[in-house]
């Protein structure tokens, strides 16, 4: 199902509908601050799995990351992190940023694996903030790229729609996205370090 929802003033219904079908252990398609995401929620195990088949890699080396509303989640899935990369975060966030952090015992759990690091997103999109606020945890989340060489990330929710319908329960159409992902920034050493430049400037 193609659902249209207003990026900036995203309707409540919808929102609701959208989360209705996350807690029932549905995938979703969803606009980001920067290209459009697979998404599910990371309490439904199944659902994680499947997000891993449609990306043809195995859950155990899959690098999702964490969508939240805001930094308070963080406790949750990340070992206690240094003041100077909270602060960071808390200036560049919500913004098109990835930040890979360490990992707490939470962590390998969802993912079925021994996985050391998480990476944490907090859009500047009011779709996924409200998704996720609404449904009450994080998402987890991953890019959808194009089969095609030249264009990494496809923008066009209508034609994401034509591609994965059978594949997914819901592409909410928020508009036309960016065709570059988000910056990475790994914070697990004592300097940031910037492994993939992307929309976003620190």
């Amino acid at each position: 199902m193609l659902l249209k929802v207003h990026p900036d003033n995203p309707d409540p219904k919808r929102i609701r509908k959208i989360v209705e079908c996350l807690n029932a252990g549905g995938i979703i398609i969803y606009p980001t601050d920067t290209v459009y995401a697979i998404g599910c929620s990371l309490l439904h195990q199944k659902a994680v799995e499947k997000v891993a088949q449609i990306k043809g890699i195995k859950l155990a080396k899959a690098n999702f990351s964490l969508v939240c509303y805001d930094l308070s989640h963080l406790s949750e899935y990340c070992k206690p992190i240094q003041n100077a990369t909270y602060k960071l975060m808390k200036k560049s966030l919500p913004g098109p940023f990835t930040y890979i952090l360490d990992a707490n015992n939470n962590v390998p759990k969802l993912f079925k694996s021994k996985k050391k690091t998480i990476g944490i997103r907090v859009p500047d999109n009011n779709i996924p903030r409200d998704i996720v606020n609404e449904m009450g945890n994080p998402l987890i989340s991953t890019s959808v790229h194009d089969e095609d060489e030249i264009l990494q990330y496809t923008t066009d929710p209508e034609l994401i729609y034509e591609k994965y319908k059978n594949r997914v329960d819901l592409v909410i159409d928020g508009g036309f996205c960016k065709n570059v992902a988000s910056t990475v920034v790994d914070c697990t050493e004592e300097v940031p370090e910037i492994i993939r430049q992307g929309v976003g400037e620190l």
